[in-house]
């Protein structure tokens, strides 16, 4: 079974052309991103120029009115060709179509953000603190902004900005003294105090660069103040978040494309045939293929419930269940694939190996397992009050 099951639209299917046109583009050089870590600028600025990175904005204003079934169906086809490049373009995707969803920014805010995509710009919440740790934990961010005349000065430091050298916008998060609250100020790269540290050297998604972002004294307008939260994000149904186990759904699909063919081509001298006849290689890959229809049906189930005026309202903990299932599906999946390719596998010349490092990524993007069996206890229980 395949994603073809799930493009059920016009625009989906216009638009799965169009990213798969740059499929042997992106695919050539994942693996020397990957190995220099080395932010694959070519692959985003082609994203960018198909018009791809403005699809979140409204029809009003411009855009395409981007769904959560459209993003993830997307996001998967991107992952399949290379899970950084994928997971760094979703996170400018998600946060713009959340922006929209949201309207916590004023009209002229909006229509300033919506110019600013059509131009080219890439945009990102920079959220993560090493204090902190992720957000959606709901620790208080050290990163502060005091009044100053018309305007702010915001410190602090940030980890984790995924393509923090090439975003064009930082959406900062940081404490607001004078209204007692989380706030969120939309920051030019260019603005005077800006700086990153270039210190991400991890084992997996190496070319995203989600160096720490630097802010001292940076001073911004009052009209750059767009958000400023009730309470932690982390408490919001954020369906936008499905990009997430989107990306590594796509990587999990690599992987077992990877070990079928491999499969139906290796045929080593100690049996007759290929090693897709043996039986407990096709129990693999059968087990393979139930983890990806079971992460798919789930995924696009949620995706499509979301999208819908009717049951977007009962929606709570699904995304969170989407994200843990998903992403530990995906992490099976890739390790069955390797079982089946056997030690060549762990070659550095083999993807194999790039994905399973790629896709161990995805425990440590949020909302955490831990966090996502918690909620679903506690409404659990309470349901019973």
């Amino acid at each position: 079974m395949s994603k073809a099951l799930f493009a059920t639209t016009d625009f989906q299917q216009t638009w799965l052309k169009k990213l798969e046109a740059l499929r042997s583009q992106i695919e050539s050089t994942a693996r020397d991103n990957d190995e220099s870590g080395t932010f694959p600028t070519n692959h985003i600025q082609a994203l960018v120029d198909s018009g791809y990175t403005t699809l979140p904005i409204p029809e009003s204003l411009g855009g395409s009115s981007l769904s959560i079934a459209d993003l993830v169906l997307f996001q998967e086809t991107l992952g399949s060709m290379d899970g950084a490049t994928a997971l760094s373009i979703s996170w400018h995707q998600s946060v713009v179509a959340e922006i929209y969803e949201k309207r916590k920014w004023s009209e002229e805010q909006l229509s300033f953000l919506a110019k600013e995509v059509q131009k080219g710009a890439l945009i990102n919440r920079a959220v993560s603190e090493a204090q902190t740790g992720s957000p959606t934990r709901g620790g208080r961010p050290g990163s502060t902004a005091t009044r100053s005349g018309d305007g702010w000065i915001i410190n602090g430091e940030k980890t984790f900005t995924t393509m923090s050298p090439f975003l064009t916008y930082y959406l900062v998060g940081v404490w607001i003294e004078e209204k007692e609250a989380v706030g969120f100020f939309l920051i030019h790269r260019d603005t005077k105090g800006i700086s990153i540290r270039e210190n991400w050297n991890m084992l997996g998604m190496r070319s995203t660069e989600s160096h720490d972002l630097l802010l001292q004294d940076v001073w911004v307008e009052d009209f750059y103040l767009v958000e400023v939260n009730d309470g932690p994000r982390g408490r919001e149904v954020n369906a936008w978040m499905m990009h997430i186990p989107a990306n590594y759904l796509g990587i999990a699909q690599a992987a077992r494309d990877y070990a079928v063919h491999f499969s139906t081509v290796h045929a080593p001298n100690s049996i007759s045939g290929k090693i897709s006849e043996l039986p407990n290689v096709q129990t693999a890959i059968g087990e393979i293929e139930l983890l990806m229809m079971q992460s798919r049906h789930m995924i696009y189930s949620v995706a499509r419930a979301y999208d819908n005026s009717q049951t977007r309202p009962i929606i709570e903990h699904e995304i969170g269940a989407v994200k843990h299932t998903v992403v530990n599906n995906s992490i099976k999946v890739v390790d069955k694939a390797m079982r089946i390719v056997g030690a060549k596998s762990l070659e550095l010349s083999c993807p194999l190996q790039r994905y399973y490092r790629d896709v161990r990524a995805g425990l440590h993007n949020p909302p955490m397992d831990d966090m996502t069996i918690s909620k679903l206890a506690h409404s659990a229980i309470h349901s019973i009050d």
